[in-house]
């Protein structure tokens, strides 16, 4: 299984590196299939949806400066993001990215007559990986789960991906907050054990 993981946190050295790093491990434990990281940050990944007379949204599926990513895409079975919860909901650079790459006619195609489009990522499975320093049940309580909402109905669903996992750890700059046990399940979660 070929596995994607992009990185959206401004610091290799955080927990959110912690959890990248339990991902690599886990996988290198199995010898089925390979990853590939990509670090939006170190990438200095763009964000920003810029539509002009140059740049018409309808031909977003083509831009040449997105290739090397809907190429990652295209050869990853697995998507896995690992990233902080920012005001209840990913980072701008995640949100931009997914902006940017699940275009019309690359992630999904729209269908006559029909109000859903055909997702053509289907197939492909996806993993979201996300800390944050409230506790756990906060986004459940108070947000009525707007979080997993968006990335699993909002997002994934719509291009195709039905296969969804949440590692969504609550209460990580609390010293109680068992952070060598979360990385632990991540990193057997990903040697299949």
């Amino acid at each position: 299984m070929n596995t994607l993981i992009v990185y959206a946190h401004p610091n290799r050295e955080s927990l959110n590196g912690a959890f990248l790093n339990a991902v690599k491990q886990g996988i290198a434990q199995t010898s089925s299939g390979e990853f590939q990281v990509l670090d939006l940050y170190e990438e200095n990944f763009d964000p920003s949806l810029v539509y002009n007379k140059e740049r018409r949204r309808r031909d977003m599926h083509k831009d040449p400066e997105l290739e090397k990513y809907r190429e990652q895409i295209r050869w990853a079975d697995r998507l896995v993001f690992i990233y902080p919860i920012y005001w209840g909901r990913p980072p701008a650079i995640l949100l931009g990215y997914i902006d940017r790459m699940f275009a019309s006619n690359f992630a999904y195609r729209d269908r006559p007559n029909r109000i859903y489009p055909e997702g053509l990522l289907k197939g492909k499975s996806a993993v979201c990986i996300s800390t944050m320093k409230g506790p756990a049940h906060y986004p459940l309580l108070t947000l009525n789960n707007a979080h997993k909402v968006l990335m699993k109905r909002a997002v994934f669903h719509f291009v195709g991906i039905r296969k969804v996992k949440f590692f969504e750890f609550g209460s990580m700059e609390s010293k109680k907050g068992n952070q060598a046990k979360k990385l632990n399940k991540v990193e057997r979660y990903f040697a299949g054990k």
